[in-house]
């Protein structure tokens, strides 16, 4: 069964970026049905991240899915994979056939309240390679997403995630801009993200 039927494309306006925004990627009862099952089935953890020598948990709990041995390193944590389940094996082909992309892993990140965040940052780790393609899937609570020009401090651009909803980041937009999702004080439901890539 198709879980999404050619949804809308918004291309953001961006230098030096391909960032396409697919709201209404997946339809409300997959987009639900999708995320109560990964609320519930997922073994999430917390992990303690260093950033400029210091150390703290991550406001957030993560998991990482994928292909035997395609571990994932960043600020000093090193992920090993669980094995896909039927359930994101099945998101993962329906986000390749859209995209013409081939994946092999994925964070997840649950975001439990507004206090739950995750900071500037580009996902230009080695192991993704030389323009990664980067398949992002919100579920849950809507959230405000940021990016920044990594050279030219004037340019900024943000959009609201909203559930079912998909952000494909290519070309060079791991190398030339970061990104974010702040903090919010704003009383707000939980959110996962799940993050598509392709680990050398």
């Amino acid at each position: 069964m198709d879980l999404f039927s050619f949804p809308k494309e918004i291309q953001l306006d961006m230098l030096d970026a391909e960032v396409y925004y697919y709201p209404g990627f997946l339809n409300e009862k997959s987009s639900d049905s999708l995320f109560k099952h990964l609320i519930e089935s997922t073994p999430w953890q917390q992990d303690s991240i260093t950033i400029y020598g210091k150390t703290h948990l991550q406001p957030r709990l993560t998991a990482l899915y994928g292909e035997k041995d395609k571990t994932y390193a960043y600020s000093n944590i090193t992920m090993h994979p669980h094995f896909f389940s039927i359930e994101l094996t099945d998101i993962k082909e329906q986000i390749e056939l859209f995209t013409k992309k081939r994946f092999t892993s994925c964070l997840l990140n649950l975001y439990r309240h507004g206090n739950d965040s995750n900071g500037w940052h580009s996902d230009d780790e080695r192991e993704l390679g030389i323009n990664p393609v980067i398949a992002s899937l919100s579920l849950g609570a809507e959230r405000i997403f940021h990016f920044k020009h990594k050279t030219i401090k004037n340019l900024k651009q943000k959009l609201v995630l909203q559930h079912g909803s998909l952000l494909l980041m290519s070309g060079e937009t791991q190398h030339k801009w970061l990104h974010q999702l702040p903090k919010t004080q704003k009383k707000i439901g939980k959110r996962i993200n799940l993050t598509f890539r392709n680990i050398a």
